[in-house]
C-alpha cells in the first residue's frame, strides 16, 4: 500500500478575534483523521495545516469545523479562492429586491459555499465548496437568473476585464425610446377615456386598451413568476391592486396608478444607472491600451498581451498602462486617480512608475514589471468593486427587513379587505378592498434595497476618489464607531526618512572612527536607520571582511569585522552585553557601538514629524475619538518627545513586533467602540490584522498593504484618516436619512390608508417616488466635499 503524500496548506481564518477560540481550533483540526498537523498564528489570523487525501474535501471540513467553533469565522485556503469561484456580470439588472431573491435562492444551493450579489456593479460572485462544481454551478446560477429575473443578461467576467455597460431597464433590454412610445400610447387612449362621455362598456374598453398597453409588460412578468412561485413581488402587488380597482369600477384609478407606476420605475431605472455610472466614474483609471516597443517598433496593443520585461512607450496625455520602471525619458506625472494627490509628481530614469498614473510633459519609456492582472490599478479596480460585496450591517438588516416586510403588509391588506366587512356594521366590501389595495401598492421595499447599496457604493467610490482604498462597506460602517486610535511612530507620525545628527565617540577615538566601524556593522542591512548611517559615512566598504552577521530582535545587531565583534543598536543590547554606555541627553534614535566588548560612543539619528500630522490629530479629536496613543520599538526619550509635540493621550515605547499586539489587546476593552490601528502595512502585519480596523499608510502598490490592512491611506498622510471617518459619517447620515424617509413615508401612508384617508396616488408615491428620491439622495455621497 502506497503512503499518501501529505499537503501543506495555509488556512485565512477572515474574522477570528478570541484567542480561546483559536487554540480551540487548532486542536480540533489538529485531531482530525486527515490532518497530521496543525499549527496557529493568531496574530496573523492564519492555520497551517498537514492534510492527507483530498484537499477540497478536508478544507470543507476545516471550514464547517471552524463555523461550528466560532460561527462566523471564514476558514478558506490562500491563494486557492480563485479555482473555486466565479464572477459573472448581470446586465439590465434594475430590481434590488429581484437581486436580493436571486442571492438567496444561490446561497441555498448545495455546492455553492457563498454567493454575493452586488447590485450597484451589477455583479455576481459565486464561490463553490470544490473547483469540480465550479462549471455546473456557474449553469444553475444562470438558470436560477433567468428564472427570477427574465431577460437579464449573464456573462462571465474575463480576469483582468471589466464591463461597465449597463442597461435602464427594468429585467429588460429595450431602449428608452421604446418604453416612452409604449407609455404614450397607453397614454393617449387613457385621455380619451376621461374626456369622452361613453356608457360603462365604452369607458371600460378604452380604459382597458391603455391599462394593457401600459401595464401589460407588468401583467405578464406577474403571471410567469406566480408559475414559478415567486408571488410576493412589486409586479403582483401592482397587478391585483390595479385589477382591483377595476373590479370595483375605478377605471381612472386603475390605469393612472399604473402609468404612474411605470413612469416612475422607469425614471427610478435611469437614477440608479446614473448613479453607477457616476460611482464607476470616479474610478475611471484603467488604460484602454499599451504603446508596445518591439524590434524598433511602436505598437497599440491591449494592455493585457503586454509581458513583464516589455518596453512600453508612454507618450504626454497618456495613461501609464502597467506598473515599471522608467529606463528613459523624464516627465510630471498627475497621481490624482491613485492617490487623490492634486500636485503632479516628478519622475525620472530609475525610478518606479505605476499604472493609472497621467503623463503630462515628456515621452517615457518604461520596462514593465508586472502584468495587466497584477498592476497597481487593477488591484485597486477590484479592490473598490469588490468591497461593496463586504456588506454593512445595515444592509444585512435591510435585507433581513425587506424579506419579511412585504408578506406581512400583504397579509395585512388581506385582513384589512375581509375583516371590517364581517364585523363592522354597515361597511362596504368594495371601500375596504380599495383601503387593502393601497396597503398593497405601498408594499415593496424597492427604496431601501436599492437606496441602500448604493449608498455604501458610492461611499466607498467617494474615499477611493481622496486616495483612501475601503475594503468593504463593514468597514465603513465601523469607522463610524470609533473611539481609539493607536498609531504607529514611523513612517505613520514622522517621515521615516532617518539622518545622523550627531555622533559623539568615547576617549581616544574620533568621530569619522566611530562613524566608520557603525557604516561597515550596518552594511548588510536593509533598516531604514542603517541607511542613514550609511549615508552619512562617504568611504567604500569591503564586504569581504566581515562575517557571522546577526540582527537581534529589537536590539540591533553582532558582525565580526576585521577579526572583532562589533556591536551596533540600542541601550538594551549594550545591557544584554553588559557594557556600561552613554545616554545622551537629546532626543534621537540612538545606536551605540562597542568593539571587542569596548565602547566606543554613540550616533544619534533623528527624524521629523510629518507636515499634517498636528492636522490630523486635531481632526480626530474634533471627531470624538477619546483616546490617540503612539506605539513603537523606538526608545522613550525618542516617544516621549513626538507624544508631547502632537498632544497625544499615551504612548508605549520600546516595543517589540508582538509586544505592539498585546499593547491592542489591552487596549481592547469595549465590542462597541472600535479601535484602529494605523502602521506601515508591512513590518505592522500582526497588529493590523488584529485591531478592529487595520489602517496601511503609505500602501500605494504594497501588497502586504493591502493584504493586511482593512483601510489603505495611498498619500501617506495621516490626515486621510480624518477624511475617511468624514466620508463614513456622511455616509451613513445619508443611509439613515433614506431609512427613516422610506419607512416614515410609507408607515404614514398605510396608516392613512387604513383610514381611508390616502388613495392609491399617494400608495404609489409611497413607493416609486419614495424609491426615486432615496436614490438620488445616495447620489449625493459621490459629490462629497471634505
Amino acid at each position: 500500500m502506497e503512503a499518501r503524500t501529505l499537503s501543506k496548506e495555509k488556512f485565512i481564518l477572515e474574522g477570528l478575534n478570541c484567542a480561546s477560540c483559536a487554540n480551540k481550533i487548532e486542536k480540533q483540526v489538529g485531531e482530525l483523521a486527515e490532518v497530521k498537523g496543525s499549527k496557529m498564528n493568531f496574530a496573523m489570523k492564519t492555520l497551517e495545516v498537514e492534510i492527507s487525501g483530498d484537499i477540497d474535501k478536508v478544507a470543507t471540513k476545516i471550514a464547517k469545523l471552524v463555523d461550528e467553533i466560532e460561527p462566523g469565522v471564514k476558514a478558506k485556503i490562500q491563494g486557492q479562492s480563485s479555482k473555486n469561484e466565479k464572477t459573472l456580470v448581470l446586465q439590465g439588472l434594475g430590481c434590488a429586491d429581484c437581486a436580493a431573491k436571486i442571492e438567496r435562492k444561490l446561497n441555498k444551493l448545495e455546492e455553492i459555499s457563498q454567493a454575493q450579489l452586488n447590485f450597484a456593479a451589477q455583479k455576481l460572485k459565486i464561490k463553490v465548496h470544490y473547483s469540480s462544481q465550479l462549471e455546473s454551478a456557474v449553469i444553475e446560477t444562470k438558470r436560477i437568473i433567468q428564472q427570477v429575473e427574465p431577460g437579464v443578461g449573464v456573462e462571465e467576467e474575463i480576469s483582468g476585464s471589466h464591463d461597465h455597460s449597463n442597461s435602464h431597464s427594468h429585467g429588460d433590454n429595450g431602449n428608452l425610446k421604446a418604453e416612452f412610445i409604449r407609455l404614450g400610447i397607453g397614454s393617449i387612449f387613457f385621455i380619451a377615456a376621461l374626456l369622452l362621455k361613453l356608457n360603462l362598456w365604452g369607458e371600460l374598453a378604452l380604459y382597458g386598451i391603455a391599462y394593457v398597453t401600459i401595464g401589460g409588460k407588468v401583467l405578464a412578468r406577474s403571471a410567469k413568476n406566480i408559475s414559478r412561485g415567486q408571488i410576493f413581488d412589486e409586479n403582483f402587488l401592482m397587478s391585483v391592486a390595479t385589477i382591483g380597482a377595476f373590479a370595483i369600477k375605478e377605471f381612472p384609478e386603475g390605469v393612472a396608478v399604473m402609468l404612474f407606476y411605470e413612469v416612475g420605475e422607469l425614471f427610478q431605472d435611469i437614477a440608479v444607472n446614473r448613479s453607477r455610472r457616476s460611482i464607476k466614474s470616479l474610478m475611471d483609471i484603467r488604460p484602454d491600451y499599451a504603446n508596445l516597443k518591439f524590434d524598433g517598433e511602436v505598437k497599440k496593443v491591449d494592455p493585457n498581451q503586454v509581458e513583464v520585461g516589455d518596453i512600453i512607450v508612454v507618450r504626454p496625455g497618456e495613461k501609464v498602462p502597467l506598473d515599471g520602471e522608467v529606463i528613459e525619458g523624464e516627465s510630471m506625472v498627475d497621481t490624482s486617480a491613485l492617490t487623490g494627490e492634486s500636485v503632479p509628481r516628478k519622475v525620472k530614469e530609475g525610478e518606479e512608475l505605476l499604472s493609472g498614473f497621467i503623463n503630462k510633459e515628456g515621452l517615457l519609456i518604461v520596462k514593465v514589471s508586472s502584468n495587466f492582472g497584477e498592476s497597481t490599478v487593477n488591484k485597486i479596480l477590484e479592490l473598490v468593486e469588490n468591497a461593496a460585496s463586504e456588506k454593512a450591517p445595515t444592509e444585512n438588516f435591510i435585507t433581513k427587513f425587506a424579506r419579511y416586510y412585504t408578506p406581512v403588509v400583504v397579509f395585512s391588506a388581506l385582513a384589512l379587505a375581509l375583516l371590517p366587512p364581517l364585523f363592522i356594521t354597515d361597511a362596504s366590501f368594495s371601500d375596504w378592498l380599495y383601503r387593502a389595495l393601497v396597503f398593497l401598492v405601498v408594499s415593496c421595499p424597492c427604496a431601501l434595497v436599492v437606496s441602500i447599496p448604493l449608498g455604501f457604493f458610492g461611499g466607498i467610490g467617494a474615499a477611493s476618489k481622496r486616495g483612501v482604498l475601503v475594503k468593504g462597506g463593514n468597514y465603513l460602517e465601523a469607522l463610524n464607531s470609533v473611539k481609539t486610535v493607536v498609531m504607529d511612530k514611523t513612517g505613520t507620525l514622522t517621515e521615516g526618512t532617518f539622518k545622523v545628527t550627531d555622533v559623539i565617540s568615547a576617549e581616544g577615538i574620533d568621530q569619522e572612527e566611530l562613524l566608520e566601524i557603525a557604516a561597515k556593522a550596518e552594511s548588510n542591512s536593509n533598516h531604514p536607520i542603517a541607511k542613514s548611517i550609511l549615508e552619512a559615512y562617504d568611504g567604500e566598504i569591503d564586504n569581504s571582511q566581515f562575517s557571522n552577521y546577526q540582527e537581534i530582535a529589537g536590539h540591533g545587531l553582532k558582525v565580526i569585522v576585521d577579526d572583532k565583534e562589533v556591536l551596533a543598536g540600542n541601550h538594551k543590547l549594550m545591557e544584554r552585553e553588559e557594557i556600561e554606555y552613554i545616554m545622551p541627553d537629546k532626543a534621537g534614535t540612538v545606536v551605540h557601538v562597542a568593539v571587542s566588548n569596548k565602547y566606543l560612543g554613540y550616533i544619534l539619528i533623528s527624524d521629523s514629524i510629518k507636515g499634517d500630522a498636528k492636522e490630523a490629530i486635531k481632526g480626530l479629536r474634533e471627531l470624538g475619538i477619546e483616546q490617540i496613543v503612539m506605539l513603537t520599538g523606538d526608545n522613550d526619550r525618542v516617544a516621549k518627545s513626538v507624544a508631547d509635540n502632537l498632544g497625544l493621550d499615551d504612548y508605549r515605547a520600546e516595543l517589540l513586533p508582538q509586544d505592539k499586539v498585546s499593547e491592542v489587546e489591552k487596549l481592547l476593552t469595549n465590542e462597541d467602540d472600535k479601535l484602529i490601528f494605523v502602521g506601515d502595512g508591512i513590518n505592522d502585519a500582526p497588529v493590523l490584522a488584529r485591531a478592529d480596523i487595520g489602517v496601511a499608510m503609505g500602501g500605494l502598490g504594497s501588497d502586504a498593504a493591502i493584504e493586511a490592512a482593512d483601510v489603505v491611506l495611498m498619500k501617506d498622510k495621516p490626515s486621510n484618516l480624518v477624511d475617511a471617518i468624514n466620508v463614513a459619517k456622511f455616509t451613513r447620515s445619508v443611509v439613515w436619512q433614506n431609512i427613516i424617509f422610506a419607512l416614515g413615508i410609507k408607515g404614514i401612508v398605510l396608516l392613512l390608508g387604513a383610514l381611508g384617508l390616502a388613495n392609491m396616488w399617494f400608495a404609489v408615491f409611497a413607493d416609486v417616488g419614495v424609491a426615486l428620491l432615496a436614490v438620488l439622495n445616495a447620489m449625493r455621497i459621490t459629490r462629497l466635499k471634505v
